[in-house]
């Protein structure tokens, strides 16, 4: 490790959150691709494109976590829609269970404040 390497700290937690993140978007009901994008720039750290997350949603898709569909847009072509499988909402518990734990252990060394 090298001390002030935050950007590649960054993009290996994001590496590994990123998928369940776009999991929990789409709990609450389908969305479109550029709309995942879209909401997942507006939280700070999660930055990403479009040429991360469609290869991302692929890989869910193929893993069965996500299904889709086709629908014609008002505003240009047709959408893709990715809805979560019953699959991808237990997928979607089990790393919330995890990520709990491994968040408050990582806290319990790390703590609130970093001391120089």
């Amino acid at each position: 490790m090298v001390p002030g390497d935050a950007s590649n700290l960054l993009t290996q937690m994001r590496r590994g959150a990123l998928p369940y993140c776009v999991l929990a978007l789409l709990r609450d009901g389908e969305r479109y691709g550029v709309e995942i994008v879209r909401l997942l720039a507006e939280v700070d750290g999660l930055v990403t494109s479009e040429g991360t997350i469609y290869p991302l949603l692929s890989r869910l898709r193929r893993q069965g976590l996500v299904e889709t569909t086709w629908r014609e847009s008002a505003s240009g072509p047709p959408r893709r829609y990715y809805r979560l499988t019953a699959d991808g909402g237990r997928a979607l518990g089990v790393f919330a269970t995890e990520w709990a734990r491994f968040r408050d252990a990582v806290e319990g060394f790390v703590g609130t404040e970093t001391e120089i």
